[in-house]
C-alpha cells in the first residue's frame, strides 16, 4: 500500500482530533480517576500526532522515525481506549488511533 505524506498527515490530524475529543470527554466522565490512564494516553497520542504531521509538512529528516514512534503510541492509545467500551468517544478514538498507526507504520517503512 503506497502512502503519501498528505494521506499520513490527514490520518495524524484526524487522530489528534479524536484524541483531544476523547481526552475532553474522559474528563467529564463520572469516575475521572478510572479514566486517568486513558486521558494520559490521549494527551501523549495527540502530541505525537501533531509532531508527526508537522515533521512531514516540513519534510523533516526525522519524519520516518517520528512516524514510527507515532505508530507505536497510536497503537498503545488505541488499546487503552478499547478497554472503555462504555464510552463512545473511546471507541471512536481507538478506531482513529489504529488507522493512524497503520498508515504511519507504512510511511515509516517507505524507502
Amino acid at each position: 500500500m503506497a502512502v503519501s505524506y498528505e494521506e499520513c498527515i490527514k490520518a495524524c490530524l484526524e487522530c489528534m482530533e479524536a484524541c483531544n475529543g476523547c481526552y475532553d470527554a474522559c474528563l467529564k466522565e463520572e469516575n475521572v480517576k478510572m479514566m486517568a490512564d486513558c486521558i494520559r494516553y490521549n494527551r501523549e497520542c495527540a502530541d505525537i500526532c501533531a509532531l508527526a504531521a508537522k515533521a512531514m509538512q516540513s519534510d523533516s529528516p526525522f519524519a520516518k522515525q517520528i512516524c514510527k514512534l507515532c505508530a507505536d503510541i497510536c497503537e498503545a492509545c488505541g488499546k487503552m481506549c478499547e478497554q472503555h467500551n462504555h464510552a463512545n468517544h473511546c471507541k471512536e478514538c481507538a478506531e482513529s488511533c489504529f488507522k493512524c498507526a497503520e498508515i504511519c507504520r507504512t510511511m515509516a517503512s517507505i524507502e
